[in-house]
């Protein structure tokens, strides 16, 4: 099956039992995610030949991280080794109309450190068809600026598709400090991935008369949307996921690909869905586009299954989706009873 890199940071995750809040709990789970890393397993768990590339620390610690991506099926071959530090995130889970919190440990981490040098991308992107990174790594620092930079440069020489997901982090960056880099890392992209918010956090496109907190979702808004999106960087497809959050348990859940070639707009079916877990649900989604566009599903079937995936994903605890190829077609296709198997 193709080769897909994503590029990224892998981190540890700490979390409360249960819903606890952070000032009640006395101990923590232990986990790791990210999102290029939450694609990568996706992807493996689809029968994909995925790696995943980073820079972690040759301690214990680091290897606990490596070897979490191992046990799924994710190529870990091209992970750099060196530094003192995994980053760390702490998550508290929402309930009911309390929001989950994320916060952020992961300054000085071995990948916010790293430099160009580190990487040798035409080596790394030997046999490579597809190239997957988001907003959230070129916003450790300009030194990982110019690390994405470098890779888009080398992947665009030789013609690999690449894909962006916008995810927008206020916690790491500014909108101008955001606007400033993407806008440059852009151009090279050809999926681009985004969701209500993040293409008017990054680049100031707003959708009309839609209200994302009161859970109304304007279509026609989210059009325009990806048409300025398009033609602003030349992306050959957009997808921008459309959540309805009605309480931290309760969110619809649907998405729309856009094919600028064709000028085609394909929304997905909407999912109600009632949540175990929602980190990782965006890169699920974006695990599930890839695999679609690469196996060459059309836009409304690519939509589907990258949907579908993503709905599977919001009831699996962590941040890596545990779905099976088998299990998105069946929910894609209108089996969501969620009945026993046997």
């Amino acid at each position: 099956m193709a080769k897909v890199i994503t590029f990224g940071e892998l981190m540890i995750r700490l979390q409360p039992y249960n819903y606890e809040r952070f000032v009640q709990a006395d101990h923590l789970e232990f986990s790791f995610g990210g999102g290029e890393a939450n694609v990568a397993v996706s992807l493996a768990n689809y029968g994909m030949d995925a790696a995943f590339v980073t820079k972690l620390p040759a301690h214990a610690i680091g290897q606990a991280a490596v070897n979490s991506l191992r046990r799924y099926g994710v190529d870990t071959s091209k992970i750099v080794r060196g530094g003192n530090r995994v980053g760390i995130y702490f998550n508290e889970k929402g309930a009911s109309q309390r929001g989950s919190v994320c916060i952020y440990d992961r300054a000085h981490s071995a990948i916010q450190e790293a430099t160009v040098a580190d990487f040798d991308w035409d080596k790394i992107f030997e046999g490579v068809e597809w190239f997957h990174f988001t907003g959230i790594t070129p916003a450790l620092g300009p030194n990982v600026v110019d690390i994405c930079r470098e890779a888009c440069k080398a992947a665009k020489g030789k013609g690999i598709k690449i894909s962006c997901d916008l995810n927008y982090r206020g916690k790491l960056w500014t909108r101008d400090q955001a606007r400033q880099a993407m806008t440059d890392l852009c151009q090279y992209v050809d999926v681009c991935i985004s969701n209500e918010e993040d293409a008017k956090d990054v680049f100031g496109i707003e959708a009309e008369d839609t209200n994302i907190t009161g859970g109304e979702i304007n279509h026609e808004g989210y059009k325009s949307v990806a048409k300025q999106l398009a033609d602003k960087f030349g992306f050959e497809k957009v997808a921008i996921t459309l959540r309805e959050s009605h309480s931290a348990f309760d969110n619809g859940w649907s998405a729309m690909l856009y094919d600028a070639a064709s000028g085609e707009y394909c929304f997905s079916k909407k999912y109600e869905l009632h949540i175990i877990d929602r980190v990782g649900g965006g890169d699920s989604f974006g695990g599930g586009l890839i695999y679609s566009l690469l196996t060459g599903k059309d836009t409304q079937a690519a939509v589907e299954f990258a949907v579908a995936a993503s709905a599977l994903k919001h009831s699996i605890e962590g941040d890596y989706n545990m779905a099976t190829v088998a299990e998105v077609e069946k929910l894609a296709g209108g089996d969501g009873s969620g009945r026993i198997q046997r």
